[in-house]
């Protein structure tokens, strides 16, 4: 157990050394704790023996360890107010209506990663749980047309579709009417069936092109029934942190970030906003990573910010909270 000095003393270095990422002397120490410079260096030193602190080969000051941290968001971490600036920029997305609730999962946490500068990642339900509430498709080229698909959870997903150059867009759009007739209603990994045994053998009956836009749509829903919906925002920004200066540590995080199985990991066990730092996160040792799982009308998902060990917890976990309870209200 630490006595109230100590608990205040590491409170204090880890809060210094998210803000200036310097190792914590005791000098700049005395006056927050009303005590001399050698009691500090002394306390540093208990905290360092029984693994709270770590001594950098740089400096004399101290660093958090990864147990440092961890008692820290436990036991000294204070529920830290939003900014005005903050609410109302996240207020604004929960707020417009002409959004699908996709679209404001995604927007709003694209808007963390700008506030904290880490990495925001959204981790849906597999697309095979929504059912089919619309099609739309929009021709941009002469021989381009982009698809999209809207499920009945409010889930968006789109996909550009090559049709070739003799398909007439009055071809293409008796093609999504007929989808939209036969088969909303359908869960997404049925719908390639559904397109092949009910909309294929009648398709030419309507449509000249029928073989070059019946596959094309074929493709498209065959993608939409496997593909896990993931959005990442900010992959890159965890660059500007001197944690990862180095061209090995770089690398191998970015190749984590693009590899699905490795992001998949940080999905959310439970309901509750959980920080896992350093070796408990699974994903990576150098980063922490701060999660929670919404529940939107039975749809699930995950919504997490990735940031070096020295991010503001306090800040993410009050945003976190923010845009769930605005989510799932």
């Amino acid at each position: 157990m630490l006595n109230e000095r100590r608990k205040k003393l590491l409170k204090l270095i880890v809060e210094e050394y998210i803000k200036t990422a310097t190792p914590v002397g005791s000098s700049g120490l005395c006056d927050e704790l009303n005590c001399s410079s050698a009691t500090i260096r002394n306390e540093m030193s208990f905290l360092e023996e029984n693994g709270y602190l770590e001594k950098t080969h740089t400096s004399s000051g101290r660093v958090p360890s990864e147990m440092g941290y961890r008692y820290y968001v436990d036991n000294l971490m204070e529920p830290k107010k939003m900014t005005g600036e903050d609410v109302l920029k996240l207020q604004r997305i929960f707020d417009n209506k002409s959004l699908v609730l996709s679209d404001v999962i995604t927007r709003s946490m694209e808007i963390i990663s700008e506030i904290t500068n880490c990495t925001s990642l959204v981790l849906g339900a597999n697309s095979a749980f929504n059912k089919l509430k619309q099609v739309e498709a929009v021709p941009f080229e002469n021989n381009k047309v982009l698809a999209i698909v809207i499920t009945d959870k409010g889930h968006v997903e789109h996909k550009e579709l090559n049709v070739g150059d003799n398909v007439l867009p009055s071809e293409i759009k008796k093609v999504v009417e007929l989808i939209n007739k036969l088969l909303v209603g359908t869960p997404l990994d049925e719908v390639s069936s559904k397109l092949e045994f009910e909309i294929k053998p009648i398709i030419g009956n309507y449509v000249k092109s029928h073989e070059t836009l019946y596959q094309a749509f074929y493709n498209a829903f065959n993608e939409f029934s496997y593909k896990n919906h993931m959005h990442m925002s900010g992959r890159t920004k965890l660059l500007d942190y001197q944690e990862f200066d180095s061209v090995s540590k770089v690398k191998d995080l970015l190749n984590k970030f693009d590899d699905e199985k490795m992001v998949r990991k940080i999905e959310a066990e439970d309901n509750n906003i959980n920080v896992y730092i350093g070796h408990e996160n699974n994903f990576d040792d150098d980063v922490s990573v701060i999660k929670t799982k919404y529940n939107i009308a039975g749809e699930e998902g995950t919504i997490a910010i990735v940031g070096p060990k020295r991010m503001d917890y306090e800040r993410v976990v009050a945003l976190l909270e923010f845009i769930k309870q605005n989510i799932e209200r």
